[in-house]
């Protein structure tokens, strides 16, 4: 299994579509086995062929911050099951999905331009 995280700072960033960059987690028999980068596009990724490109590589999962409804179906039609509401140093929110501690909050953002301090 692979698991996306969009990331800035070591943290998860809380907009998917404007993150610094996405790390990439290889999962076996439940544990981390290797990480590696996937630079964000220019510009909302939203918008981009990121959900694709993920799909290609082998993502399943997507642990996010938040994203708007049409972000989160974009990457579910690319077979990449997302989980809203995380928050914190990406590798801790990877080991607490692993261990059946993170679920979906199911909030996202009402609007296109969701910032962190959106609620």
């Amino acid at each position: 299994m692979k698991i996306a995280v969009p990331t800035r700072d070591g943290q998860i960033d809380d907009h998917f579509g404007h993150c610094a960059y996405y790390t990439i987690f290889d999962i076996e028999d439940n544990q981390i086995v290797s990480t590696s980068r996937l630079d964000s596009p220019e510009g909302c990724g939203c918008k981009s062929n990121i959900a694709s490109e993920m799909e290609a590589m082998g993502i399943s999962v997507m642990l996010a911050g938040n994203m708007g409804q049409g972000a989160k179906n974009k990457l579910e039609s690319h077979n990449i099951q997302v989980i809203r509401g995380c928050k914190g140093v990406v590798e801790m929110v990877v080991r607490a999905y692993l261990l059946g501690f993170i679920t979906d909050s199911g909030e996202g953002c009402s609007h296109h331009e969701c910032h962190s301090d959106h609620k």
